[in-house]
């Protein structure tokens, strides 16, 4: 349930308000969801359908084509995972910035504009914009028993920006994985060489498809809703299966996972099936292609799974997820921020308001306002109007402009203020049949 906090009375004394304002503002609480409760109403998803890719060059600069688009091929037989780590070239863990996935919405919207269409009133019926890992670690939350997340939030023209939170020490913790672990993190990416190339006919005597480095990646930006919330997301897509349409349906996503060799590995197995499983679904990926391997990374068998028959392989064993507990969690998230955003009242001389989401396993989550000293580390010294970077700002702010100036009367079809389509409840797209 969502609780809001009371502010201090006015007459609390001085010393007490110092401290009130020097920290930041708890402005509400979302309970964690019971994954057990029976599911009343289902939210509806619509299939996710592409808007552009682009590519990440080996110095890891964007570029809208498709030069760092991969093919999928079938990989060796027993396969070493353990090939090419000493050459590998790993890009650092960063700030979780969308900065590029803005340029990316920016370009679309301008494509929109010169064929003719209306791009300023496209962006303004968007209710979020954000990278699919963050969306992956909401909506997978309510079976999330180990890891809790931060976001930092902002919204602007009725859209809401999420960015990832990592604090320093957090940062340097990732960059500084453990041999054990950082081995592990190589064989996901050996495996997706072994299983990849950059033509669609290519082969090479033992299957490498080139040495690894994180720098280069492939990224496509979908549009989606859920419920009545039109969202965008960009991600990474491992390669697609034969000739790519400019469609998401040949996508691959590649997948390592220990062989089976019980049932407590099976029930690891299927539990770790839910993040495959929205990782893909969020994308419209339609297939995932999972390598099994030894712990010595001498890769075992291969398994193609449909992503949308995962939730049937779980479905009624004991400790199951529910991808529909997992929307309707979504669903109540995304009301949940936009009763606190759309309800704060800035002063004229307050910074653009950024706040922290926190969660919590098996517990739930807390949206606080961040203070100006907050934001400033949000800022980190760079060109930004709180984790938005200016040029992207002053943007979005002329066209909310510009769309005041319009003549008084003229109206879109498509609301501005919350980035949700309430004309057409009724009539949604089914979405994705789960």
């Amino acid at each position: 349930m969502l609780s809001r906090k009371r502010s201090l009375s006015p007459d609390t004394d001085t010393r007490r308000t110092k401290i009130r304002v020097e920290e930041p503002t708890d402005v509400g609480q979302l309970s964690y969801p019971s994954p057990s409760e029976p599911i009343k109403t289902s939210v509806p998803f619509q299939q996710p359908s592409s808007l552009l890719t682009f590519s990440y060059t080996p110095k890891h600069e964007l570029v809208f084509n498709d030069s760092a688009l991969r093919y999928y091929v079938q990989p060796p037989q027993g396969a070493d995972l353990n090939y090419g780590y000493d050459r590998w070239i790993r890009r650092p863990d960063e700030r979780g910035r969308i900065d590029n996935l803005l340029h990316a919405v920016s370009k679309a919207r301008s494509r929109m504009d010169a064929n003719g269409h209306d791009g300023k009133a496209w962006l303004s019926s968007i209710g979020i914009i954000s990278w699919r890992g963050v969306i992956t670690k909401i909506f997978t939350a309510p079976y999330e028993e180990r890891d809790a997340w931060e976001l930092n939030v902002m919204f602007r023209n009725g859209t809401l920006y999420f960015e990832e939170h990592l604090s320093e020490d957090r940062l340097v913790e990732k960059n500084n994985t453990p041999p054990r672990q950082r081995i592990q993190m190589y064989y996901g990416y050996a495996f997706e060489s072994y299983c990849t190339s950059d033509s669609q006919n290519s082969t090479t005597p033992n299957g490498w498809g080139g040495d690894v480095d994180t720098n280069v990646q492939w990224c496509s930006v979908v549009k989606t809703k859920l419920g009545d919330t039109r969202i965008i997301i960009g991600g990474e897509v491992d390669c697609v299966r034969g000739k790519f349409t400019s469609k998401t349906d040949n996508f691959v996503e590649l997948k390592t996972s220990l062989t089976i060799r019980g049932p407590l590995d099976e029930a690891r197995f299927e539990k770790k099936l839910l993040k495959f499983y929205f990782q893909s679904f969020l994308l419209g990926v339609p297939e995932i292609v999972v390598g099994f391997r030894t712990p010595k990374g001498q890769l075992s068998t291969v398994q193609t799974f449909k992503t949308m028959e995962l939730p049937r392989l779980v479905r009624d064993k004991e400790g199951a997820w529910n991808p529909l507990v997992c929307l309707n969690w979504g669903k109540d998230f995304i009301d949940f921020l936009m009763s606190i955003v759309t309800s704060h009242t800035p002063c004229e001389t307050d910074d653009e308001p950024v706040w922290r989401v926190k969660f919590a396993p098996r517990s739930g989550v807390t949206a606080t306002l961040l203070t100006k000293e907050g934001i400033d580390e949000v800022v980190n010294g760079e060109d930004r109007v709180g984790f938005l970077p200016k040029w992207y700002f002053d943007e979005v702010t002329e066209l909310n402009s510009s769309s005041q100036r319009d003549e008084a009367g003229t109206s879109s079809n498509i609301p501005l203020s919350r980035g949700i389509d309430s004309t057409h409840k009724n009539t949604l797209p089914s979405g994705w049949q789960i």
